[in-house]
């Protein structure tokens, strides 16, 4: 068993963090995580309210009795959710590990750390993990370049990100972007940090409650099949390449303003793609971690194989490749 300060810290057996994504992040997929042995998230946001997120928090501990968390996705706009109705029902249910991510968790914290939470805030950049640290969050997930989503604005890949980021923190660290086996993982710790956070890999399992024609193109693309949109509007998102997608792309390079994309981009069109399968029908995110996943197993077997593969290499494999 590989033991990190993370897996102290956040109190999980595995050094594996499922990332917290909309639609997603939901009580089947979470429990299978969290029985696995690595630490799964229910997407608070995905539930349409606090009432919602506490009941999805009861179905998973109907499916669990291993340790869980939730994402909290905090994001300026013109109707904000909630958030601080979101965190009192977070707080309410009795989880003891927050992922925090979008704009600064200072505000939430001392809620969550009075209730006894860990937070894990995640970040895209060295000195917002080192503002993160200085406002008292209990560890960062750095996000490098090669991730799906939001990589931020400096693209910065994870190979320079991680140990950039390890060498001014002292709290745990997850290394984020391009993770879905045993080798990253080695090579994530090697770096310096304490574990990975997998977001697209998880997104290719059986308990995931996407389409299988989903999985299937996840399967069948490689490690160029994304888009990054958004990129003019310095919001960049690392989204599957589709028709929807190379579209935007496209017409915000000819000069569309937000307005002209908003329907294109809809949050309900990209859910749509998960239910139905219709890979065109919205934006739906995906990471570069596509080229290194070419089966979809389930959760368990997918967390077993990337423990057993990183404590082989760690105690065989490496020794023997560099004795050649």
């Amino acid at each position: 068993m590989i033991q990190t300060r993370f897996t102290e810290v956040f109190g999980v057996r595995h050094p594996i963090v499922q990332g917290g994504m909309q639609w997603v992040g939901t009580a089947p997929l979470v429990a299978a995580v969290a029985n696995a042995g690595a630490l799964g998230l229910i997407t608070a946001l995905t539930q349409p309210s606090p009432e919602e997120l506490l009941r999805e928090i009861g179905r998973c501990r109907d499916l669990t009795d291993q340790p869980f968390g939730v994402n909290l996705t905090i994001l300026p706009s013109i109707k904000p959710p909630p958030y601080a109705e979101y965190r009192a029902a977070i707080v309410e249910s009795g989880v003891r590990v927050v992922e925090t991510a979008g704009s600064n968790p200072e505000p939430h914290l001392p809620h969550f750390h009075a209730a006894g939470i860990k937070v894990l805030h995640k970040c895209t950049s060295v000195r917002h993990a080192v503002k993160a640290q200085a406002v008292g969050v209990d560890g960062v997930s750095i996000d490098g370049f090669e991730c799906a989503g939001h990589p931020g604005e400096d693209d910065i890949p994870g190979l320079v990100l991680i140990p950039a980021t390890v060498r001014r923190l002292g709290i745990p660290v997850i290394a984020s972007g391009g993770f879905a086996d045993g080798r990253g993982l080695v090579a994530a710790l090697a770096l310096g940090a304490d574990g990975v956070n997998m977001g697209t890999r998880f997104l290719c399992t059986a308990e995931a409650p996407v389409h299988e024609r989903v999985k299937q193109a996840i399967v069948d693309g490689d490690e160029r099949n994304t888009e990054l949109i958004f990129r003019p509007l310095r919001n960049t998102a690392r989204v599957a390449r589709n028709k929807v997608s190379v579209d935007v792309v496209r017409m915000l390079a000819e000069g569309a303003q937000f307005a002209e994309i908003r329907e294109l981009v809809a949050g309900v069109r990209g859910r749509e793609v998960f239910r139905t399968g219709d890979l065109d029908a919205g934006i739906w995110t995906a990471g570069c971690a596509q080229g290194l996943i070419d089966d979809v197993p389930t959760v368990a077997e997918l967390v077993g194989r990337i423990v057993d593969e990183a404590e082989k290499l760690m105690e065989a494999g490496l020794p023997a490749l560099i004795s050649r």
